[in-house]
């Protein structure tokens, strides 16, 4: 199986001052190397184009996107696949990159947006995704406003769907979130597991020839605690959302 990761990246500016002088230092930082392990260590082949990559370095024609067998967006705003530079400042036209995406799903291929500050609303609704043709391809609602829900003393989704693939060898017992994007099930997608209000934790859907997963938090730090990555069925779960987005079960 190949595998197209974008986002969980960021450049990081920083400015030390000391006494009457300042020193400014910068440096990127990129936490997906261990998620990118995970999922290597299953015996998936996966590439990935952080944030500032993806912009210029995307697939560019549906031919090329279906190498993948599955896409996953992570914390990658909706804005860093639309504003290509040539676009933004020599008024080039260019692809839309978001429906060459739906149109990737339609013809078979699986999508999988996993929560955070930049997925699907985001924060200060910058992530922008109901706005944009994404919305078509989710499981899920997403709001026009910040959807994130903190929770610092930590929240335990809960399993409304058990005998879901998704969920095969997976315990009902879930270590704890520091929290989501609030989401809520589209009719016709089905609700895996919720948080509070019954918000859409995991939810599933087939969209034409492919499929879609909606996984409401952090794939990792920070709102994926060091408890849910270190957690015994980690790796199952996400093999069991990888398969099933390749309709393997």
């Amino acid at each position: 199986m190949k595998i197209l990761l974008l986002g969980e990246t960021w450049n990081v500016i920083q400015v030390n001052i000391i006494g009457y002088n300042h020193v400014i230092s910068s440096r990127t930082e990129n936490p997906a190397e261990k998620f990118i392990g995970m999922l290597k260590d299953l015996g998936y082949e996966v590439d990935h184009l952080s944030n500032q990559k993806a912009v210029t370095e995307f697939p560019q024609t549906i031919e090329e996107l279906r190498k993948y067998d599955v896409l996953i967006l992570s914390d990658i705003g909706s804005d860093t696949l639309l504003l290509h530079p040539d676009m933004q400042f020599k008024c080039q036209r260019k692809i839309n990159i978001l429906n060459l995406i739906c149109e990737y799903v339609a013809q078979g291929g699986g999508f999988l947006m996993c929560g955070g500050y930049m997925s699907f609303s985001g924060i200060g609704g910058k992530a922008r995704y109901a706005m944009t043709p994404i919305a078509e391809i989710l499981p899920v609602k997403v709001l026009h406003y910040d959807d994130r829900v903190e929770h610092p003393e930590g929240i335990v989704p809960q399993v409304v769907k058990s005998e879901h693939p998704i969920l095969n060898g997976i315990d009902t017992e879930w270590p704890d979130f520091l929290g989501y994007n609030k989401l809520k099930i589209k009719n016709g997608a089905e609700l895996i597991a919720i948080m509070a209000e019954e918000d859409a934790f995991i939810a599933a859907m087939n969209y034409q020839k492919g499929r879609s997963i909606a996984f409401a938090s952090d794939c990792m730090p920070h709102w994926g605690t060091p408890e849910f990555v270190e957690w015994k069925h980690y790796k199952t779960l996400f093999k069991n959302m990888m398969q099933w987005l390749k309709k393997e079960i």
